[in-house]
């Protein structure tokens, strides 16, 4: 055993794609195959992919340090019997195995019992294995050395299995430019079932049904494109896929009970003519395609949802700049959350425009069409939500993803605390380090049963069928969604549940349930609602996003010569902390055309550069601009003397600590400044041309941070560039473009990602 060389037994496709893949990475040592038709061997030979070969196995044993099974699986009983005769004894144990080997079956189960047959156990050199890779043509001549690059490899190790040689196998479909992934044996196959061989099956079914009609040809004559794209598949090897069939009977079957489920329900949807129902799935899957891409690829939801590029999203804002124009920025997004649940848990069918295609409001999207909501949109801010009612929502299959949204999973909370099924909620690396006991505390004063994880953080597991009870609850922090979050579970709780707040927040959710017919009660500090009711479909025209407004404000504000007009932002009186404290700064900065949308007051904003000044921000404006403090940082930092914020310690759980965040960020830059536990003191640079200079900033990932970094290069001397910026889009899609309308000099920079 002296030789160490690899032996691929099976000179097909795949093991022809692999010896050429190794040869194209640079790999030296010997390769040889094995195979039963000669000619192959001959023009694997010929084609530089192999060595040498033979098409008996046991000669070609002699001196294989590695060996790849690349055989039917029906035929891997018999090559397993003949490697455990040829192998010299205990070559493939022991804690580091002389000789290792894999295999590249679809199926896991079957291929580990035909081990266990030949050798008697599972050897410790024994790594099962699977490329997600393939194509119909097959035949050495067929090989391809990019079958594998950017192409995930699923191995399936037993307990025992020996970590080198788990290690090596690695590193040969590393060297591929294989992904490398581990999985349970039975977990594989049942995966395997439903996204390899049920399409493939499916698809031998469609073209051998339509073959067999007496109008075949013109059929196939008139098919389009994504006919040919969903049956290319069914051109496969017909022997491979009967043996994979066989060899995976029980999981395929279950596979295809579960489809014909499904068949069955939109078959009756047609039958009917129930278009609710056909559009429910419809849209469910056409989402989900785009939604489960963006998970796997660690994407963003919008960019997959508009086929867009991907990768590690930079900011460059050259220094200077001018502000100047008539925009609208994207609608609210805590309106556009709001608009989601409450239309789908209405009666009747609700219209929404200027819906935010942000990242948070997309996933809540799409967590209530994993609830069966059929929602049409978002096209152009437009969705329509059918309605199904208090009590008509469905069991989601797995976990609510709603990615970097602690809106959406704290009020997600309440409501999913009063459905009759189990949900769990997760979310992005971000969101699973936010406080969540805040919600879990008081919703199992009402009877709920919550579980989270370590510290009262995500993910939340709600545990369904739960009887809830109205409560009395004094909310320890001033904070919109926890009120929210108790207000929805109070539609389902008995009784009243009545919430007391330290200071007033946002009142977006008693707004909307009141125009959705619901009846909420306010007296002073106090809300509540009688559960039991119901809410009826509206209409609703989300304003434009304060929060997202407040970039633009500031950078007028601070910027000599600016000139902006903000149409249609949302003025509601528990969000317009930031107007109220640039006013004390001393901006130039009017409400003109003041209206009321939908129940939301709305205005035009009309801002005009003026000298801004230090003040103390008063306690009771805080509540009311905490997300609008990181632009606000920035105010400070251009103006006269010191701005001091006390009161702001729900800064600090965030999508970041946005203290800290930002106090980092602004002596990067060169901003004097002294955080305390609650606020900070900033000192500013008054009316100097070049109030700071510049450097590199790290956002978190916090969109908020990355965006008034954005705005500080209004004053600044230097270029200030932003990274981890990609999460701009949970709150505010086209962000850098609507900045270049208005004059500000920011461009963006990606470096992709491989999927």
């Amino acid at each position: 055993m002296a030789e160490s060389r690899i032996l691929i037994v099976g000179l097909g496709l795949i093991g022809g794609s692999l010896a050429a893949a190794l040869r194209a990475a640079g790999h030296e040592r010997s390769i040889v195959a094995c195979d039963p038709d000669a000619a192959e061997i001959e023009r694997g030979i010929q084609m530089g992919l192999i060595d040498g070969g033979d098409t008996r196995l046991t000669p070609l044993v002699e001196g294989a340090s590695l060996i790849v099974l690349a055989v039917p699986v029906l035929a891997m009983r018999g090559v397993m019997d003949e490697l455990a005769a040829a192998l010299p004894e205990g070559v493939v144990g022991g804690e580091a195995p002389r000789v290792v080997i894999t295999d590249v079956g679809s199926t896991k189960a079957a291929v580990r019992d035909c081990a266990l047959a030949a050798f008697g156990e599972l050897p410790a050199g024994l790594v099962l294995g699977h490329p997600i890779a393939g194509s119909e043509k097959s035949g050495v001549a067929a090989s391809d050395p990019w079958l594998y690059a950017n192409h995930k490899v699923i191995l399936t190790p037993a307990a025992d299995t020996a970590p080198s040689a788990i290690a090596r196998i690695r590193a040969l479909w590393q060297a591929c430019g294989a992904e490398v992934l581990e999985m349970e044996v039975e977990r594989h196959d049942q995966v395997l079932a439903r996204t390899s061989h049920l399409p493939h099956l499916l698809a031998f079914t469609l073209v051998d049904t339509l073959a067999r009609q007496d109008e075949r040809l013109e059929i196939f004559r008139y098919a389009a494109g994504g006919f040919r794209d969903f049956t290319r598949i069914a051109g496969s090897d017909p022997v491979m896929w009967r043996d994979i069939f066989t060899a995976n009977r029980d999981a395929v079957l279950t596979a295809l009970d579960d489809f014909e489920v499904g068949l069955g329900r939109l078959r009756r949807a047609v039958e009917i003519g129930d278009g609710d129902a056909m559009l429910a799935t419809f849209d469910r899957a056409s989402h989900a395609r785009h939604y489960f891409d963006s998970l796997l690829n660690q994407s963003s939801y919008q960019a997959e949802y508009h086929m867009q590029r991907q990768g590690k999203l930079t900011f460059r804002a050259a220094p200077g700049g001018r502000v100047a124009g008539r925009i609208r920025v994207p609608g609210d997004k805590s309106i556009s959350h709001r608009s989601i649940m409450l239309g789908a848990l209405a009666e009747g069918i609700t219209e929404v425009k200027g819906f935010l295609e942000g990242e948070d409001s997309l996933a809540t999207l799409q967590a209530f069409r994993e609830m069966g909501v059929a929602i049409e949109g978002p096209h152009q801010g437009r969705v329509t939500v059918h309605g199904v009612g208090m009590h008509g929502l469905k069991a989601p299959s797995g976990p609510l993803y709603v990615g970097n949204a602690g809106t959406a999973m704290r009020l997600f909370a309440g409501l999913l605390a009063g459905q009759a099924f189990p949900t769990e909620l997760i979310g992005d690396a971000s969101l699973t380090k936010r406080p969540m006991g805040r919600v879990a505390d008081p919703l199992r004063l009402m009877g709920a049963v919550i579980d989270t994880a370590e510290g009262g953080r995500p993910p939340l597991k709600i545990h369904g069928g739960q009887k809830l009870r109205g409560i009395d609850y004094d909310m320890p922090m001033a904070s919109a969604q926890v009120k929210s979050c108790l207000l929805l579970a109070g539609l389902y709780a008995e009784g009243e549940t009545r919430v007391r707040e330290p200071a007033p927040t946002r009142d977006h959710t008693e707004r909307m349930l009141a125009g959705f017919g619901y009846e909420v009660h306010r007296d002073g500090d106090t809300c509540w609602l009688t559960g039991g009711g119901k809410l009826a479909a509206s209409s609703i025209d989300v304003p434009a996003d304060i929060s997202s407004a407040t970039f633009f404000l500031v950078a007028a504000a601070i910027t000599p010569g600016s000139n902006l007009i903000l149409e249609h932002v949302g003025i509601n009186p528990t969000r317009i902390g930031v107007i109220n404290i640039l006013k004390l700064m001393g901006a130039d900065l009017r409400l003109t055309n003041e209206r009321e949308v939908g129940g939301e007051p709305v205005a035009d904003l009309h801002i005009r550069y003026a000298p801004l000044k230090g003040i103390d921000i008063p306690r009771d404006q805080v509540p009311l601009a905490i997300d609008e403090f990181p632009a606000l940082f920035i105010a400070a930092a251009s103006a006269n003397g010191v701005t001091r914020l006390r009161g702001a310690e729900e800064l600090r759980v965030k999508e970041s600590d946005r203290i800290q965040a930002m106090a980092d960020g602004l002596a990067t830059i060169g901003v004097e400044h002294t955080v305390v536990e609650d606020g900070i003191d900033i000192v500013g640079a008054g009316d100097r041309d070049v109030s700071y200079g510049g450097g590199r900033i790290d956002s978190l990932g916090d969109h908020r941070i990355a965006m008034a970094f954005v705005v500080a290069s209004l004053r600044a001397g230097e270029e200030i560039v932003i990274d981890d910026c990609a999460n701009v889009a949970t709150s505010f899609p086209g962000f850098t473009e609507l900045a270049r309308v208005v004059g500000l000099r920011v461009s963006e920079e990606t470096q992709e990602v491989e999927a």
